[in-house]
């Protein structure tokens, strides 16, 4: 088998971060989500793997590389605009040839990996298979109705759902998927919809299975979905201290410090990271928080937050919470006169202050 990963799209929810940044390169504990995806579909067994590229391709390739250090192969296959995930399998044709394959939204975290479900559809005879979730609120997505073991019927965000089952950003698919996309048309969003193809192939007899994951499943293309992705990878990880905390300081929980970082007069309470070369000094870092490499704070409160790098955040007197902070950030209080909030923020900046 071989695996398609997604890494273009625009990510307006998440501006500005996103105008400067692939959104697939977000750290969630520390980790670019993307990376998250290529562990997985590693460990599934799968060392051909072809990235979808848009208009951050750069910064994509130059984060990922050939993919050595993941010991796969990765093939970059560019796409002029995003014009939907079907449009991606279309344009992926030349590097998937007749294989199998699983096609992985970049963006997306699953707990439980795609292990499971790869050896599933290696031993069956379906020609696709897709992953699905409970939710609340399948309003908000493609949700499949099912007829025991088959899928039964797409419906991308329907105002009256039949069933609470959405479409996990995860599809495995045979040859025959190439049919479907060559024979649908764009939606009313002038895009190949995933969505469309798979419903064709349910329509013209093709056997579309499904899998019900068990662990969290995360799209983090919106703010309060990165944070608790976030927040659920951090419920794992082990204490590791490799910078210095002093004698003034204390780390609480699990708690890790990165080579390099210095933690002085402050408080750590995990779960928590701090990254390589930051610098903590007087100041408290809460649980659920995510401090990536070279930034310092300084007589400051960040909690349940993901800070980028090489930012600073210096004498805050309030707790700065739910926040993302992109890199080369500064935060600060400013004594002058007159007293005033001064702000040089960017496109679809979001801001809540005192």
């Amino acid at each position: 088998m071989k695996a398609l990963v997604l890494s273009g799209g625009r990510a307006t929810r998440l501006r500005p971060i996103t105008h400067t940044s692939a959104k697939q390169l977000v750290p969630v504990a520390n980790k670019p989500i993307l990376f998250y995806a290529l562990e997985a579909i590693r460990d599934a067994g799968i060392r051909d793997i072809g990235i979808i590229v848009g208009h951050t391709a750069e910064e994509i390739m130059a984060a990922v590389g050939g993919g050595e250090r993941w010991g796969v192969k990765v093939t970059y296959i560019s796409q002029e605009a995003p014009l939907g995930l079907a449009h991606a399998v279309k344009i992926a044709h030349p590097f998937i040839g007749n294989d199998r394959f699983v096609m992985f939204l970049g963006d997306n975290l699953i707990r439980e990996g795609v292990t499971e479900v790869v050896q599933r559809f290696e031993g069956e005879q379906a020609n696709a298979h897709i992953m699905l979730a409970k939710v609340p609120n399948p309003q908000d997505f493609g949700v499949a109705e099912l007829d025991g073991n088959r899928v039964q019927r797409l419906v991308e965000k329907p105002k009256e759902p039949k069933s609470d089952l959405a479409l996990v950003g995860v599809y495995l698919f045979d040859s025959n998927i190439f049919k479907a996309v060559n024979a649908i048309k764009p939606s009313a969003r002038g895009e190949l919809e995933i969505t469309d193809a798979i419903q064709y192939l349910i329509e013209k007899d093709y056997a579309v299975h499904w899998h019900l994951i068990t662990g969290w499943w995360k799209d983090t293309g919106k703010l309060e979905d990165l944070l608790e992705a976030n927040r659920l990878v951090l419920e794992n990880i082990e204490t590791r201290i490799e910078g210095r905390v002093d004698e003034s300081s204390c780390t609480d929980g699990r708690v890790i410090v990165e080579k390099g970082a210095e933690i002085v007069r402050s408080v750590i309470r995990g779960p928590a990271i701090i990254g390589e070369d930051c610098r903590i000094e007087d100041s408290y870092v809460g649980p659920f928080t995510s401090i990536y490499n070279r930034v310092t704070i300084t007589g400051s409160e960040v909690e349940h937050s993901i800070v980028l790098e090489d930012s600073c955040i210096r004498g805050i007197g309030a707790r700065i919470e739910d926040s993302l902070i992109g890199k080369n950030v500064t935060v600060s209080k400013d004594d002058g006169r007159p007293r005033a909030y001064r702000l040089m923020l960017g496109d679809n900046s979001d801001v809540s202050v005192l």
